[in-house]
Parts: structure tokens; sequence; C-alpha cells
């Protein structure tokens, strides 16, 4: 068909329009989450940080968002989180099952594409977001004769991440290991062993010189290290080293005590003195090695387990003995200026551990009273 030279300058001229209006959107909605980094010291950051919950065994299911019985991710359920009082996301995310194979381990675009697009429910809702690497131990290996084959992969991902998220504000801050261990290795939940917590020091440094080589407000972004298996106890501690950063954080899990946040009904059930010394005992140690001295630290997973299969009563007593625990915990937490962030893998009735407090399906929740308790410390 001959369209002429009129013709032919109005397709031309109507593809230009096209191309602009799309380039403009794409830029604006890249803009519409690009802030500047406040004059903030990283002690001050932490301090507006609150009360934290996990959108667990999600981002990192091994095959897919839903692939470990979880609904996509909603808006709608971020404006839940964010609406019960919540200020802090994190969102456990696993990379390598999404690296293009043979690419120089080149992060899949649409995988990046779902994980910002995440990111922005929650910066919708002004909430402070940690994004991390998580379920990556099959091939993390904090070992001295492991970690040299470990680094270039380890540092091509959080360069793409970094670079990928470069111009979001100090509400975004990145957590380069979750519980790095060996798995089924020497000491593993308790921290390791000397080689080991050698071999973590190595990567919590590359992981921080990684992203702060991509300039832009990520040389300043707040940036969380962790412990061996992220573990509070002295032999995970005593040998941790922190960069020298001005905004680094210690990232801690502490289900404690874990016969009570773990127990299946055979082991503590009710909340008493013990379980209160515990989370006292928990506390003092941190605050020995890191709030005393100024390091900030946050409690990037707690919980406690719903036991409604072993008590089959409603309401279920478990609800009011997890109230009576997670008052005492955070009170003992916000004492050391310790943000903490509930792990939430979205199972409360039945499969496994049932940390689940969030009814993602209809977005509401599934222990008010526990929510409320929660809120309660921070009002």
């Amino acid at each position: 068909m001959n369209m002429g030279r009129k013709g032919t300058a109005a397709l031309l001229m109507s593809l230009v329009i096209m191309f602009v209006f799309c380039s403009c959107n794409k830029s604006d909605e890249k803009s519409k989450y690009s802030q500047s980094m406040r004059d903030l010291s990283i002690t001050e950051l932490v301090a507006e940080m609150k009360t934290g919950w996990n959108l667990g065994n999600t981002l990192d299911a091994n095959d897919g968002e839903t692939s470990w019985g979880n609904p996509i991710t909603t808006h709608e359920m971020i404006d839940e989180v964010a609406k019960a009082g919540f200020n802090v996301i994190r969102i456990p995310t696993t990379w390598e099952k999404h690296f293009i194979e043979g690419d120089d381990y080149k992060i899949d675009e649409e995988w990046m594409k779902r994980v910002t697009e995440v990111v922005n429910y929650a910066f919708d809702n002004d909430m402070y977001v940690i994004l991390n690497s998580h379920h990556e131990t099959n091939w993390i290996k904090p070992s001295m004769d492991e970690v040299d084959n470990v680094l270039p992969k380890f540092k091509a991902m959080w360069t793409q991440i970094a670079e990928n998220f470069k111009e979001y504000g100090d509400h975004l801050l990145f957590e380069g290991l979750n519980e790095p261990r060996i798995i089924g290795g020497t000491n593993e939940w308790n921290g390791g062993t000397e080689d080991g917590r050698q071999a973590l020091n190595i990567l919590n440094k590359a992981f921080v010189d990684t992203v702060r080589a991509t300039g832009g407000n990520n040389s300043t972004r707040g940036l969380l290290i962790t412990s061996f298996a992220a573990a509070v106890t002295d032999s995970a501690l005593k040998d941790l080293e922190i960069p020298e950063d001005k905004n680094i954080i210690v990232s801690l899990h502490a289900y404690t005590p874990y016969d009570f946040t773990f127990s299946d009904g055979k082991n503590l059930f009710y909340y008493d003195d013990s379980v209160g010394s515990s989370i006292d005992w928990l506390f003092n140690l941190i605050d020995s090695y890191f709030t005393s001295k100024n390091i900030p630290v946050i409690i990037t997973e707690y919980g406690s387990v719903n036991k409604i299969e072993s008590f089959n009563v409603v309401p279920n007593p478990r609800y009011e003995e997890n109230v009576k625990w997670v008052t005492k915990y955070l009170e003992r937490a916000k004492q050391s200026g310790i943000p903490c962030v509930w792990w939430d893998n979205g199972s409360h009735f039945s499969g496994g551990e049932m940390f689940g407090i969030f009814n993602r399906e209809e977005c509401t929740w599934y222990t008010p009273d526990l929510v409320n308790a929660i809120m309660k410390i921070y009002e």
C-alpha cells in the first residue's frame, strides 16, 4: 500500500509521539520514587522505625511467588499492614533462582520489576523497607574454602539490586544476608566456627563495598549486616566485624525463648517469669555488644507460633499467652531502641511453623489482640 508523503509523515509523527509518551510515562513512574537522602544519622533513622512485619514465604519462595501457598502480593495487602500501624516491612527475596543462565549472573528483568513493584507498594504507604537476599544458603557459604568462589556472583547480584534502587530515598535499606551458615555444619545455628565467622566478615564487607560503589543514594543508604546464622550468642557476636562505615546496622534474629516461641505445646506453653528472664538476657547481651557502643540494631525476625492445632479451643488460649510475651519482648526492645520485625510466613492454621498473623486472602488479622498489643507499645 502506497501511503504517500503526507501519510508517511503522519505515521512517523505518531510514532514519535508514542515514543515520547511512553518514555515520559516510564520516567514519571521512576521519578515518583526518586527521593533525596535526608541529613539523618543512622541512629536517628533507626529511631524512626517503630515496629515491622515480614512478607515471608513469598518473594523468597523457591519456585515463584505463590509456590509456598501464599497469594500474589497486592497493594491492598500492604495498605492494610500499614493501616494497622506497622511502619517497617521486610521483603525477603530470593535472587539466585532468577539469574539468567550463562549471562554473567544477570537477574531476570521481569523478576526485578516485580520486586520493585512490591517495594513501591510499601513506599506508597511511607513505610521503611528492608530488602534482602533470602534462602541463598545453597550457594552463599561462609567458609574460607568457598568464599572466593562465592564473591563474583554475590557482588554481581548486589550491584544489580543497588543500581535498580539507586534513586530511592533513605526509607529503603538493604540487608546483605539472611542467616548465613553452612547447612549441617558445626554449631550451625549458634555461631558456627572461627573459619565460618572469618568468611562471613569478608562477605559482609563485600556487600557494603559493592553497594557503596554504585554511588548516588547508595553512598549513604542504611545497610544491614548480620552475625553467623543471625544468631544472638556470644560465639556468634564476638568475632563480628563492623565495617568502617557510618551507616551500618546489625541485623539479628531472636525467637526467644525457643521453647516458648517454637513450642508445639509440649514445652513452654504459658508465659511465666522464666520466659521474661530469657527476654531480658537477650537484650542485655545485644546491649553489651552493640547498642551500648552506639551501633544500631534491628531484630529483623521475631515471633511466636500459633498453636491452634494443639489446643482445639475457641478462642485459642495461645493468643493470650502470645500477647503477654510480645508485650514483654517489645517493651524491652523499645527500651534498647531496637525495632523488631514480626516473621509472618502466611501459615496460621497449618503448614508447619505457624507464625502467620495476617490473613492475606481477606486482608484481615487473624490475631487482632496481638496486633493491638504490638501497637500499644509504640503509642
